[in-house]
């Protein structure tokens, strides 16, 4: 109808939790195509490590933004969130259902919100002296005090130990870039959203992790990052990710194959903690846990049926705390 907002379905959860394979499932049955919200899948040449479905596995549903990124290239949240708003616009345009999938959570505030991405170019000497600052014994402290007295509201949003957020607000606030209160978020209000976490017991989901590693290095990931590495170099972003900078070591005869999976397997574990720790602090979130249905196509229909209620204007279900 004419008036009413374009409609934006958002998926997420923890690593192996299960996304991909619902949003698929979500995507036939509702004339739905897929927007990356994943900061590593965005990187081509890197399938395996991050989980990304090549072209045969996307079942025919068109999919946006995967692997459409040089692993050497810079790419920063607010690059993401004007492409993935592009690409949005292009799919309302065809009569489809944009649903993004990820475990990102600063690209699934890009969505959700108006996020204050500031224009001014970075200073790397100053970048590097506040990094040094940090990095001294009291120096996470001293540069937080400094934000709290400067940009109050600011320092309500980042914690102290985000060291790269509050190094780039300090950054921001000493160039003279910053005219106004920082201001992290704020509702947009362009489109309507609903967002679907996946979730799973925790010991399930830690199993399910150490299971997936297993499997990614019996398809090859060691020779994947291997490659990266022959062609990038270590000092890419790709070499920040779980499942490639774990791979150092090994290729430099430090450690070996098997220290590298289990370490693998521990930074994933970890990562899925933090990730919840975020996504606790996200009320938008509407979640679905494995274990609480019989089996996945009983929790497909769950989400399904929240869907089909938000696409027709009406809100039903209650979010649950993670």
């Amino acid at each position: 109808m004419q008036g009413k907002k374009q409609k934006l379905l958002l998926i997420t959860g923890p690593t192996a939790a299960g996304k991909t394979d619902l949003a698929l499932s979500i995507a036939r049955d509702f004339a739905g195509e897929i927007l990356c919200a994943d900061s590593m899948q965005i990187y081509r040449d890197m399938h395996i490590g991050t989980a990304r479905p090549l072209p045969e596995e996307q079942a025919g549903v068109p999919h946006h933004l995967f692997g459409e990124i040089a692993p050497d290239a810079s790419y920063s949240v607010a690059a993401y969130q004007q492409e993935a708003q592009r690409r949005m616009q292009d799919i309302w345009a065809r009569g489809k259902l944009p649903i993004a999938v990820g475990g990102t959570g600063l690209y699934i505030h890009a969505l959700l919100y108006q996020v204050d991405f500031t224009d001014a170019a970075p200073d790397d000497t100053l970048r590097e002296q506040l990094s040094q600052q940090y990095n001294a014994p009291g120096g996470a402290d001293r540069l937080y005090a400094e934000l709290l007295s400067k940009d109050p509201t600011a320092a309500a949003r980042i914690h102290k130990n985000d060291k790269k957020r509050l190094i780039r607000r300090l950054e921001i606030l000493q160039s003279g870039a910053a005219q106004e209160p920082y201001a992290f978020r704020r509702p947009q209000e362009h489109y309507d959203t609903l967002v679907l976490g996946v979730n799973k017991d925790r010991a399930q989901l830690y199993r399910d992790i150490n299971l997936r590693v297993d499997q990614m290095m019996a398809q090859g990931l060691c020779q994947e990052a291997e490659a990266v590495y022959r062609t990038y170099g270590t000092k890419i972003p790709a070499f920040l990710a779980i499942g490639y900078k774990e791979f150092l070591p090994y290729f430099a005869g430090e450690a070996t194959l098997a220290e590298v999976t289990e370490k693998i397997k521990q930074n994933t574990r970890h990562f899925a903690k933090r990730q919840l720790t975020w996504f606790r602090r996200e009320p938008q979130i509407k979640w679905f846990f494995a274990e609480e249905y019989a089996n996945r196509a009983q929790e497909l229909a769950a989400m399904e049926q929240e869907i089909a209620a938000f696409l027709r204007g009406e809100e039903i279900g209650e979010n649950k705390p993670n």
